[in-house]
């Protein structure tokens, strides 16, 4: 794992009351940074190399793929992971809940 993912699954792997989060979790042909399988969200950290045009047309292909399996994908730059930990984790966190709280 890269430092800003340490630094974010160091808070995620709490769970502060939420169901669990795998991290690098296989699925298809990608492996994700972090899942929670029971809300359906995949947490993608992304550092500089996502922001080339070749990166950013295969994250939307595979955004798309993870879409097609009902997977939703939250996209966090690494920077603010860096710069926040805990309020990157939070925003994850408040996505999380809301979910739970959310009708099927």
């Amino acid at each position: 794992m890269s430092p800003p993912e340490v630094r974010l699954w160091v808070r995620l792997r709490r769970r502060d009351g939420g169901p669990a989060f795998r991290r690098q979790h296989p699925i298809g042909p990608y492996v994700l940074d972090f899942y929670c399988s029971r809300v359906r969200l995949a947490v993608e950290v992304d550092g500089r190399s996502h922001f080339t045009d070749e990166e950013i047309d295969h994250d939307e292909r595979r955004d798309q793929w993870l879409r097609e399996q009902g997977i939703d994908v939250m996209r966090i730059q690494a920077a603010r992971v860096m710069a926040d930990p805990d309020e990157q984790a939070l925003l994850i966190w408040q996505e999380v809940r809301a979910r739970l709280s959310s009708p099927a």
